[in-house]
């Protein structure tokens, strides 16, 4: 038996800028998901439902970028991603494309467990939706005033925003409100605002030494139609084994490029590293220069963070009562 361990996390890139009741937001919300994973742990939940338990609540607020409140492409709607995996066995599913179905982490799960396949994508995840009777809404339940706001911005800026607060290269941060904002970043050698994409994540392991992650997203703010990222993509941004569970958030096109959850599972399985030093040398020495950061826990109850980025909101709480949620 070990002590169990659940870590949390709502993106990170966070705009130094950003105002303290919107932090302070994203610090409660954070704090009942730890309160609600940590009350499945210590019923004896496995670490597999645990993730998928905080997730979907994560997926239900708006605060953070995934189901409701999640991202919009160009055409002003919105396109859902998630993945899971469960350690105890390395069994996986993950979806894309959603449109109407209210928490993609649990068709993901559904994937895994009443499917024969690991991946389903649009127009047959939805039909799978629909076989399987998950809740679905119309795609207007997804969509915020304020990311109603915030795409108008990307599309005058001619670019995707990543952190939807923060204005593209040549837009004026003081006319925008975002004085001292960070601008000239590239995505595949391509000008992008400054990145805090605020996808959810939540490691787990359980008191049976059992590893478990998911990941949720709307992915980037006026992206194309059809674009996926890391957070679906087994072994990018989602990975668990007997060693450790891992959820990225950050640039999705350099997250894959390195696949990172499982460059760090492989340092711990294969180099012997701790899980810190796994973490500290894949962000390190992985990701080229693309911006990113990520949340772990490891089989014998190790909590792990990690970011090149000014800040990722993020959280854990241990079987010994230990308890922490933070930004910077």
């Amino acid at each position: 038996m070990v002590g169990w361990a659940i870590a949390v996390h709502g993106g990170a890139g966070v705009d130094p800028g950003l105002p303290v009741e919107r932090q302070e937001e994203a610090r409660r919300v954070l704090e009942r998901c730890l309160r609600v994973g940590a009350a499945g742990l210590r019923a004896g939940l496995p670490a597999v439902d645990v993730v998928e338990m905080v997730v979907r609540e994560l997926e239900t607020d708006p605060v953070f970028n995934s189901g409701r409140g999640s991202a919009l492409t160009r055409k002003g709607t919105v396109e859902m991603e998630a993945s899971i995996m469960d350690g105890h066995g390395r069994r996986c599913g993950a979806v894309s494309g959603l449109t109407t179905v209210k928490n993609p982490v649990s068709l993901a799960r559904l994937v895994m467990d009443r499917s024969p396949h690991s991946y389903l994508a649009f127009d047959g995840a939805e039909e799978f939706a629909r076989e399987q009777g998950v809740e679905v809404v119309d795609n207007s339940y997804f969509i915020t005033e304020e990311n109603m706001s915030m795409l108008k911005r990307a599309k005058e800026a001619n670019s995707i925003m990543y952190d939807y607060r923060v204005p593209a290269p040549g837009v004026d941060s003081a006319s925008a409100g975002l004085e001292g904002a960070k601008v000239g970043l590239l995505m595949n050698g391509l000008r992008i605002s400054v990145y805090a994409p605020e996808t959810v994540g939540c490691v787990v392991v359980d008191s049976n030494g059992w590893c478990a992650a998911a990941t949720s997203t709307g992915g980037l703010m006026n992206k194309m139609s059809g674009r996926i990222g890391d957070s679906p993509l087994i072994g990018s941004g989602t990975y668990a084994c007997g060693d450790c569970a891992v959820s990225c958030t950050g640039e999705g096109e350099a997250i894959i490029r390195s696949t990172l959850a499982r460059d760090v599972a492989a340092l711990v399985e294969y180099k012997g590293l701790s899980l810190q030093e796994a973490v500290d040398y894949a962000i390190k020495e992985r990701l080229d220069e693309g911006m990113a950061g990520l949340i772990a826990v490891s089989s014998n109850g190790e909590v792990a963070y990690g970011f090149n980025t000014i800040g990722m909101f993020r959280g854990c709480a241990t079987e010994d009562g230990f308890v922490e949620v933070t930004i910077w």
